[in-house]
């Protein structure tokens, strides 16, 4: 048999390794289209850009027997499902019998096409991206704009600040990090960043990046009216689904295999709506799940049933989270400090807890992972030890998710993957 893989980074890759420990021995394939093999992408707007370490020590290990041919730095440009063929961008067409797709994202570039191109214009996704601004920052420009502040905008503006370096940051939403933690907590992302001397443009956006004679970055725009001298720009405004090798095959997704950023998937807890999450844990589960399923048949085969979890790192603060915290209505801060920027916030919708966010406090998420995970009842007060907050339950400022569908409660039964179940309840009137 020949599995080919389109993606070479941490879904695919780990996807790979699965096969193998299933018992795969035939043909496997990953199709890259970035030169190197699989390497870490969180470091690249952390510790890739604080210079503790080079793009090149963020490679990814991976078992030594992997028996895998590598086509790295060639573009899957077609994917055939009537003739089990990818086309790739040299020319050249793979031949499978199954293929997973893990192809990720990219970073959504600056919309005038002519201004992404002045010199001092960024997005960050790769480690090319990445050590090109770590050198443009080490060059000390004397002002950076960074065009978004959701976590990879925010990351970068803590690494500025680090470095010394003044940086402006625009957002249209009120605060950072609003979109996916909600405004309560954004609100208190939004005094860390001005605490640590971040110049934060909320409820604005960037209307036009200005070059000087000689192609070089000068000016940045704004919709209220104002202008900003800078010479770096830094564009984190999302990303684009690298979806466009599979335009014309049909393809939606089944036994054959999608998973990483790249793929969206109805989750049972929270009303089998498709989520997308570009989250590391997400990826690798999605990724082992995907390659489970291409190995076996039928009722063998199971089902992503994860609790999405992520981290982020900025100005000094741990941010974890547990759960969908965009899938709510409520929040309430549980344990800790708002001021002492060591706290844990609880969300809910519908009478119960669907996810959990702690700032230097992510040794307790497990804890919530687990009410979650059983439908527990929301807002419920824990007796601690260590909360100075009033535990008061505020509207969490996310739209509301029964606009977008209404369905069963459930819970998730089961430790090991072979045993994780749905189960419907019923939550107190």
């Amino acid at each position: 048999m020949r599995i080919v893989i389109v993606g070479a980074s941490l879904a695919g890759l780990r996807a790979a390794e699965a096969l193998r420990g299933l018992g795969f021995d035939g043909s496997l394939t990953l199709i890259g289209d970035e030169p190197y093999e699989p390497y870490d992408r969180p470091p690249l707007s952390k510790a890739v850009l604080l210079g503790v370490i080079p793009p090149d020590h963020a490679a990814l290990p991976f078992r030594p027997d992997l028996d895998a041919k590598w086509r790295l730095g060639v573009r899957a440009t077609t994917l055939d499902l009537e003739t089990n063929q990818v086309m790739l961008g040299d020319g050249a067409t793979v031949e499978f019998d199954k293929v997973l797709i893990a192809t990720g994202v990219r970073a959504r570039p600056w919309a005038n096409s002519a201004e992404a191109t002045l010199d001092g214009v960024f997005t960050l996704r790769t480690c090319d991206d990445s050590r090109a601004i770590d050198e443009r920052l080490s060059a000390g420009p004397r002002h950076v704009l960074v065009i978004g502040a959701g976590f990879t905008g925010s990351e970068i503006a803590s690494v500025c600040r680090e470095r010394g370096l003044s940086v402006t940051v625009t957002e249209r939403c009120p605060a950072p990090l609003v979109g996916a933690l909600g405004g309560v907590v954004a609100a208190i992302a939004a005094d860390m960043q001005s605490d640590h001397g971040v110049d934060l443009r909320t409820g604005v956006t960037v209307t036009g990046l200005e070059g000087d004679g000689n192609g070089r970055l000068s000016r940045a725009h704004l919709s209220d009216g104002t202008a900003l001298d800078v010479e770096v720009a830094i564009v984190a405004q999302g990303s684009i689904r690298n979806t466009d090798s599979l335009a014309g095959s049909g393809l939606a997704a089944g036994p054959r295999g999608v998973s990483g950023d790249v793929a969206r998937q109805p989750h049972p807890l929270y009303d089998y709506q498709l989520l997308a999450l570009e989250h590391w844990g997400n990826a690798i589960g999605q990724a082992e799940v995907a390659a489970h399923n291409m190995m076996h048949d039928g009722l063998r085969r199971r089902p992503h049933l994860e609790i999405p979890a992520f981290w982020s790192s900025q100005f000094g603060v741990n941010i974890k989270s547990v759960g969908i915290p965009t899938y709510s209505d409520q929040v309430v801060i549980t344990q800790g400090s708002v001021a002492d920027r060591r706290f844990v916030g609880a969300y809910g919708f519908r009478g119960r807890v669907t996810a959990a966010v702690a700032f230097n406090q992510g040794k307790w998420l497990d804890f919530y992972r687990g009410l979650i995970e059983s439908a527990a009842a929301f807002p419920r007060e824990f007796d601690v030890m260590d909360r100075t907050e009033p535990f008061e339950v505020r509207t969490s400022e996310l739209p509301d998710p029964a606009v977008l569908s209404h369905g069963p409660t459930v819970a998730v039964t089961g430790h090991l993957p072979t045993e994780r179940r749905v189960e419907f309840v019923s939550l107190p009137k």
